[in-house]
């Protein structure tokens, strides 16, 4: 049977980032990577840029194989994680196989989450979560006429604008009463549906599919109102969910995903997670939260990978912080923080409606800025996110800060950063 140190599952940011952590601190101990996925490593998050043709599948790839040689990495594709033995330190592979290992690491990332619509498993449609299946959509882009989009999240509404520029005829289907409830307030959320509606694109939020069926365009949907559509492209994003059917009989205790402490523990000896799987203590709720971005998954691997090698420089785990960008037909979004209000807190929001910016700030009884969001607006969102994890007091620079969040975040993390 084979023996590793480091046992890494999985090959994104989280397991790169705890790859590099190891390797600063232990630069012998043997690292098995093994993976689901046939490729290299690639970012989730660039595969709307396949979709549209904007980057080259070649070329988006994080890590090479000369990566893996230089750091002594057996990186093994196509090596799913069956079953976990974590009384024994060892797992299962999907081939059969097992490995023995001292320190493991779960960063098996997410799934797309497949609503339980009735006929469902009747008719043929998209999602997009990997290479493969950027591809697969890319190519049947060009083919379509009526496309249907189930989900307003960032996923479907970049694949929503590929559709669009590509000339099909794009209805877009969410069950919220708005487009990108997840990361945006209902300001910001209506200058995207009006440039998506500007481009051609059919909105129906509140909405909800209830039946599914096969027809000669390819799928014939039928909503809770009784409308019916008619689709020869059907795309499905209705979010992701960690996947864990591995960890059955394993003792790792999981919720919605795997839980963890501060330093990325499982309930489990000598297993670790760290990713879109990881479910970690939120930043505002002091609570176990799902918070699946690309800039919490590099913490979380980072953190795992120098408290598997016994780093003494290792911090915990401040708590997640969410944040995501958006970019769409030529104009951005980004959001980062809570859009909750706290007790006592202040709102601050100013918008120019000839030039199409808005800003929302948020502020917490004792000044600090608790969430930030705009359309068309420039300020950088991992300063933004360092300012709210400080508790940095704004109070004395507040209109400077509202008036210009990009200059005056900078400023004041150069003059604070430690």
């Amino acid at each position: 049977m084979e023996h590793t140190k480091y046992l890494i599952a999985g090959s994104s940011h989280a397991a790169l980032e705890a790859i590099n952590a190891i390797r600063m601190h232990d630069a012998e101990g043997p690292i098995t990577v093994v993976t689901r996925d046939s490729h290299l490593p690639y970012s989730p998050t660039v595969l709307p840029y396949v979709v549209s043709g904007k980057s080259a599948p070649a070329r988006i790839f994080l890590r090479d194989e000369d990566f893996f040689a230089r750091n002594k990495v057996s990186y093994r594709p196509e090596s799913a994680l069956k079953a976990l033995h974590a009384e024994e330190n060892t797992a299962e592979l999907a081939d059969g196989s097992s490995i023995v290992y001292e320190k493991l690491l779960l960063a098996t990332g997410a799934s797309p989450a497949i609503p339980p619509i009735p006929g469902i498993d009747t008719v043929s449609y998209h999602v997009l979560r990997t290479l493969d299946d950027a591809l697969k959509l890319r190519g049947a882009i060009g083919a379509s006429k009526q496309a249907v989009v189930l989900g307003a999240g960032l996923v479907g509404m970049h694949a929503a604008e590929n559709l669009v520029k590509a000339g099909a005829s794009v209805t877009i289907v969410e069950m919220s009463d708005q487009l990108t409830s997840g990361y945006f307030d209902k300001v910001a959320a209506d200058m995207i549906e009006q440039a998506f509606r500007d481009a051609g694109a059919k909105i129906m939020t509140g909405s909800r599919v209830v039946r599914l069926e096969p027809s000669a365009a390819g799928a014939k949907l039928t909503l809770e109102n009784g409308t019916t559509l008619e689709a020869d492209l059907l795309l499905v994003a209705t979010g992701v969910k960690p996947e864990m059917a591995y960890l059955n009989g394993s003792g790792v205790e999981h919720q919605q995903g795997i839980l963890v402490d501060d330093r990325m523990q499982t309930t489990a000896a000598n297993v670790w997670a760290a990713g879109d799987c990881a479910q970690a203590r939120g930043f505002f709720t002091g609570t176990p939260v799902m918070n699946a971005i690309l800039p919490d998954a590099t913490i979380q691997g980072r953190v795992a990978g120098m408290a598997m090698a016994g780093d003494p420089g290792m911090q915990d785990y401040a708590g997640g912080v969410p944040l995501n960008t958006y970019h769409f037909f030529g104009r951005h979004a980004i959001s980062v923080g809570s859009s909750k209000v706290p007790e006592g807190g202040e709102v601050v929001t100013r918008f120019d409606e000839q030039t199409g910016r808005y800003l929302k700030a948020i502020f917490t009884a004792d000044g600090c800025l608790s969430g930030i969001f705009g359309v068309n607006e420039f300020f950088d969102g991992g300063v933004m996110a360092q300012l709210i994890l400080r508790r940095i007091d704004l109070t004395p620079l507040r209109e400077r800060f509202v008036a210009n969040p990009l200059a005056v975040g900078r400023e004041i993390m150069s003059q604070t950063w430690r």
